[in-house]
């Protein structure tokens, strides 16, 4: 299934690269940084938020803050039939606590990154994987450091 591409102009990408900073920053605000009307800032999010550029916007939380601060990447091997990408990524990405689920090429099939309270929880999570009746295996990181943590999109 191809995406349509999306033609954005340099404004566009300045609305962007501001709402990425501060998804909260008054369009006026936007408008006046870039020197057009505000009616040109509102028509073009809702326009990239109708093609789906813009998906949402969210509070960047501190997961520390939250206790959710043990932080796992698994690569999970799955067993190949119709469509099991799609399945089993959506059967992943139900498990609480899962942030990303990615189908990836090469010796695994999905990389998950999930985060947790504790060794325990995220057992608890692991669990659910290896009980799926199409996962044949799993490789699990621990994450020591953030070093860095940005889904910010280089525009």
């Amino acid at each position: 299934m191809h995406r349509r591409q999306t033609s954005l102009d340099e404004t566009d990408k300045a609305i962007l690269r501001k709402l990425q900073i501060d998804s909260r920053i008054p369009l006026g605000s936007i408008a006046k940084e870039l020197g057009i009307p505000k009616s040109t800032v509102h028509y073009r999010t809702k326009r990239m938020e109708e093609e789906q550029v813009i998906e949402g916007y969210y509070a960047k939380v501190n997961s520390a803050k939250l206790e959710k601060d043990y932080i796992t990447i698994t690569f999970v091997r799955a067993k190949y039939g119709p469509s099991y990408h799609d399945k089993i990524g959506k059967m992943l990405a139900q498990i609480p606590g899962v942030c990303l689920v990615y189908f990836v090429l090469g010796e695994y099939d999905f990389v998950v990154l999930a985060k947790s309270s504790n060794r325990e929880d995220f057992l608890q999570k692991l669990e659910r994987m290896i009980n799926m009746e199409k996962i044949e295996r799993t490789n699990t990181q621990v994450v020591g450091k953030i070093v860095k943590e940005d889904q910010r999109v280089e525009i």
